[in-house]
């Protein structure tokens, strides 16, 4: 017979605390409830009928008390089941999955099932993965026919120019965007070592947007423009040359689109007392133009945050985005773009077919 009173009063005070307390696990609060009854001078028979339990359970709880105090109120000693696949079936799990880069646990689970004959839940297929070394996120955006050397060879290029840069000198990146235009790669479970990447797509369509950004003051110059061509390239670099009255030479860095080569363009920077030098940023190289970030924190303020009902609104918010927010922010999101340029090498990705 277990006799009342075994409980000294702190030990009481806390095991009453816990039985009040409504966020507690209710199971916890269940073994510390009979043990406050059996200190109360309850039988063992009278707790097991109050609880809708037998008394052996009520014993039990008791003699663990004795044994290990309190903290064994929380352990329930329930473990997970050993794994069904030997080590060779884990072996060949994680190369196939090297091997397939499967989009869901769904295919890995079929995988499985097709050829162990082995079932499991999708939480566990997550955790079996997991334990292999696999990670499930999407591909990288790669751009294409990347060269390393010319990446190198602009990257220098650049930091040169910077560091023999005048006072009467400007430095700008400019570029078009078009926002509803934009590749969303879809992800899928790989190993945590191996790169991934899919292509991207072209395509023009909807809002059309010329624009340039200084890296040094945050100031941005947008335009509007029906379609991105030469007028529109002419169009910017007017507005830019306005934006900089007392600059002796204004540097703008730019893509290798056709209308920034177009022979209109070159006519207009031919003329005497133009004060824009145009630069190229190497073929398929969108990482080495800081402005494609703006462009890309835009698509996420705007497109993604945003909805509105008509195209003039979406236009208007996107434009006061880019001359109002950006100037004031731009340091906060550009980190360390401008000082150190990334060379991507493809070689170090496992590229996917679209």
């Amino acid at each position: 017979m277990i006799r009342a009173g075994y409980l000294d009063s702190s030990r009481r005070q806390e095991l009453t605390a816990l039985v009040r307390d409504g966020k507690a696990e209710s199971r916890v609060t269940r073994r510390a409830n009979a043990l406050l009854l059996l200190d109360d001078g309850l039988s063992c028979e009278a707790i097991a009928k109050v609880l809708y339990m037998d008394d052996d359970t009520i014993r039990y709880w008791h003699k663990l008390y004795q044994d290990k105090g309190l903290k064994w109120l929380a352990e329930f000693g329930y473990k997970g089941r050993v794994c069904e696949l030997t080590a060779e079936q884990q072996d060949s799990l994680s190369r196939w999955v090297a091997e397939t880069l499967p989009g869901t646990t769904s295919v890995v689970g079929e995988w499985l099932e097709k050829t162990f004959g082995i079932s499991y839940t999708q939480s566990a297929i997550i955790k079996i993965l997991n334990r292999l070394g696999m990670e499930y996120r999407k591909p990288k955006a790669l751009p294409r026919k990347l060269d390393p050397a010319k990446q190198a060879a602009f990257i220098k290029a650049y930091e040169e120019l910077l560091n023999s840069l005048a006072d009467d000198e400007a430095v700008l990146f400019g570029d078009a965007v078009h926002p509803t235009h934009a590749a969303r790669p879809a992800g899928c479970w790989a190993p945590k070592n191996t790169k991934i990447a899919i292509e991207q797509t072209s395509g023009r369509n909807r809002l059309n947007i010329h624009g340039a950004i200084d890296l040094e003051t945050g100031q941005t110059r947008m335009i509007e423009a029906l379609t991105v061509n030469a007028v529109s390239t002419i169009a910017l670099l007017s507005a830019i040359e306005a934006m900089y009255p007392k600059k002796r030479k204004i540097h703008v860095f730019v893509d290798n689109a056709k209308y920034h080569h177009a022979e209109m363009v070159q006519k207009w920077l031919a003329r005497p007392g133009c004060r824009i030098i145009l630069h190229f940023i190497p073929t398929y190289c969108p990482h080495l133009d800081p402005i494609e970030r703006l462009w890309g924190l835009m698509h996420k303020k705007i497109t993604h945050n945003r909805c509105y009902a008509k195209f003039n609104d979406f236009c208007s918010a996107v434009l006061t985005f880019l001359r109002d927010e950006v100037p004031k922010n731009w340091r906060s999101y550009c980190d360390t773009v401008t000082d150190n340029f990334r060379i991507i090498n493809p070689k170090d990705f496992r590229i996917l077919k679209a």
